[in-house]
């Protein structure tokens, strides 16, 4: 196994994808603790409401079944910095790494006080397919004062987004899928079939 490090994992979970349980489970072959929640991107539309959202999330992580990945729904904020600060106040004496998609670094320079917290931010990011990295992206952040480290995995390009417009079962936790219909989210109703 990896670090002694916490990753934390924030994402709109508007549904959570396989995409989303495999990012999980690849950070828990790397890192000791993974701490994840839903949160309210300010740059994103939404199609369920953050509880709802956070309970798709929660059934998730009780899908992987690994004591080392917890919901940690009070860390959830739109904005990184205030997200960073009540993880540090929770674990004071841990490594953090904040942990995104491709998809999310180029945005990441945009953020509220990014300059502010980047330079004290352990920055991991996973690569999605159909996202690839630009060197110019890494760079900007590595200039902004990132400790940046590009992770080993490959996530699938499952979009929540498409999800959202089209649901595919194949593409939705097995755990997840009955709450969607459940809740007649995105366009489901009645009927696991």
């Amino acid at each position: 196994m990896g670090s002694e490090k916490i990753a934390l994992f924030g994402t709109s979970a508007d549904p959570p994808t396989r995409g989303h349980q495999l990012l999980l489970e690849g950070l828990l072959s790397r890192y000791s603790q993974v701490a994840t929640w839903a949160s309210d991107n300010p740059m994103k539309q939404h199609g369920a409401a953050l509880p709802l959202r956070a309970s798709l999330l929660g059934a998730l992580v009780n899908q992987i079944q690994d004591q080392r990945l917890q919901l940690v729904q009070d860390l959830s904020s739109p904005y990184t910095m205030n997200t960073l600060k009540q993880a540090a106040q929770r674990w004071p004496k841990q490594e953090l790494v904040f942990v995104v998609g491709s998809d999310l670094a180029e945005q990441i320079p945009r953020w509220r006080e990014s300059t502010s917290w980047l330079p004290h931010c352990d920055l991991a990011i996973a690569p999605r397919q159909g996202w690839p990295l630009g060197s110019e992206t890494l760079a900007t952040l590595e200039r902004l004062g990132s400790r940046l480290e590009v992770l080993d995995l490959v996530i699938p390009a499952t979009a929540s987004s498409l999800q959202r417009r089209a649901p595919e079962q194949a593409q939705i936790p097995a755990s997840v899928w009955p709450l969607l219909v459940e809740h007649n989210l995105y366009g489901l109703s009645g009927s696991l079939c």
